[in-house]
This record gives structure tokens, sequence and C-alpha cells, in this order.
């Protein structure tokens, strides 16, 4: 009998589903992988942006991983909004129990609107304690340029701040180019050799969600066996196609097209 694979996403719930939990289970659905969930944060969110955010006690988050991991376990996990210092480290000590591996960090920082999602004290928690057990980070721009604490506003700033954050203890960074314009180019370094994996620009408003399932792809080929560079490829291309059949919901940023026809062996 094939076996099923599983993935777990350890993030913040989005109640208009464009991102966070709902992108994440969506993503692991449409790639062909079984995704368990546990909730750091519950928001209340639609396309136009952020209007509240309530934080999980950490017990809570604790025993979600816990109920996962003793009973259905995992093959890869995705990390995205932590919100706090104390569930940053909660997560991290459970990762360190359980022996995690697979471990895709999307270092969420601010929404789409500009709403904040992680607390400014709590950035250095999650790259002094959280780096280390990723197996890679994805941050876009804006994000990266908190980590790095430096302005990027080109192709060698995008390197030299990747530099710096793996210098910072990340095994590996895909520092997403989003952002920017001309072509989609996402550029990878794991402390020796740059990688950029290029598509071109989706020209759409409807862009809600394309961190998350960016990174919730990547988990999924892991989980799946593939190597990190094809995890890579195979999310880079996913994430342009799911973008490329958005449709238009809400007033502001839409989600994703998460269900068009994707294959994945």
């Amino acid at each position: 009998m094939k076996k099923i694979v599983k993935v777990m996403t350890i993030a913040g719930s989005d109640s208009g589903a464009g991102a966070g939990i709902q992108a994440d289970l969506k993503t692991f659905h449409a790639l062909g992988v079984y995704g368990t969930s546990v909730i750091t944060a519950v928001t209340a969110q639609n396309t136009l942006g952020v209007t509240s955010v309530l934080e999980m006690p950490t017990g809570m988050v604790i025993d979600q991983m816990d109920a996962i991991l003793t009973d259905i376990n995992t093959d890869a996990v995705k990390i995205g909004m932590m919100a706090n210092m104390e569930i940053i480290r909660a997560v991290v000590e459970r990762l360190a129990y359980y022996g995690i591996s697979n471990v895709v960090l999307d270092p969420v920082m601010i929404a789409k609107g500009g709403d904040r999602l992680l607390r400014a004290d709590a950035v250095d928690a999650m790259r002094d304690e959280m780096f280390p057990f990723a197996t890679v980070v994805t941050p876009n721009i804006p994000e990266a340029e908190i980590l790095a604490q430096m302005e990027i506003r080109n192709n060698s700033q995008v390197r030299r701040a990747a530099e710096i954050i793996v210098a910072q203890g990340a095994n590996s960074i895909v520092l997403k180019g989003g952002h920017f314009l001309g072509d989609a180019v996402d550029v990878f370094y794991d402390g020796e050799a740059f990688i950029e994996f290029v598509r071109p620009r989706v020209n759409t408003r409807n862009s809600h969600g394309t961190g998350c399932t960016f990174s919730s792809a990547i988990a999924a080929g892991l989980g799946k066996g593939f190597k990190l560079d094809q995890s890579i490829e195979m999310a880079k291309e996913y994430v342009t196609r799911a973008l490329m059949a958005a449709k238009s919901i809400g007033q502001g940023y839409g989600p994703l097209e998460h269900f068009f026809k994707f294959d994945i062996q």
C-alpha cells in the first residue's frame, strides 16, 4: 500500500481562508499529502486586512503538537505565524523533544495589509532559537530587511541579506522576490552556493497567502522525499500557476486558486 505522507502546519488561522492555516491545508490537499494543524493564533481577517488577533495559550499549542505527534506523526513541518516569544520557545522545545526534521520556517511578521503578526520582542527568539531547527527559512523582502537589519532594493542586496541571515544560524534561505518589479526571482542560499528560481511575474491583485502557500508546498515536497532544491522548484511552479488561476474574492487582495490541476508524484 502506498505510504500516506503527512505534513503539519503550525501557524495562525485566517478567517478569510486566504492565508495561514487555511491556505496551508489547501496546499497540502492539492499536493496529495495529509495535512494536520496546530493553531498559534486566531485572526479576524479578510481580503482588506486584519482587524483583531487572539494568541493561543502556550499550553494549548503544546497540547495540539502532542496530540498530532503521539498519534498521526508527521513527515515534515511548516511553521508560519508564531505571534510571541513564548509560543516560539514552546514549539522549539517540542520539535527538539520529538526529533522533528524537514522543517520549513516562514518567518511571518507583517500581513499583506501592513498589520504586525509577530511581536517585536520575539524577532530575536525566532532568529536565535528557531532558525537552527529549520531546514530552510523563507522570508519575503520586508521580513528579510527586519532580520538582516538592512535595506534591500536590488539583487546584490538580496544576496547580502541572505548571507547575513544564514550567518545568524539559518541552515538555508529562500529570499522571495515578490516585492520587486520584473520577473519573480527567489534566491536560495545554503552558505555555499546561490540558486535563483525564476518565473514570469503574474500580474494579479489576488495574491493573498502567496508566502504561506509557497512554504507549505516546500514542506509537502520534503515530506514526499524530494530534495530541497526540487521541493523549492516544485513550490515555485505551483504558486505561479495558483496565481494565474486566482479569482477575485472580496474587495481587497483575493486568495490564490489552490485547486487547479497540478500533478506531483
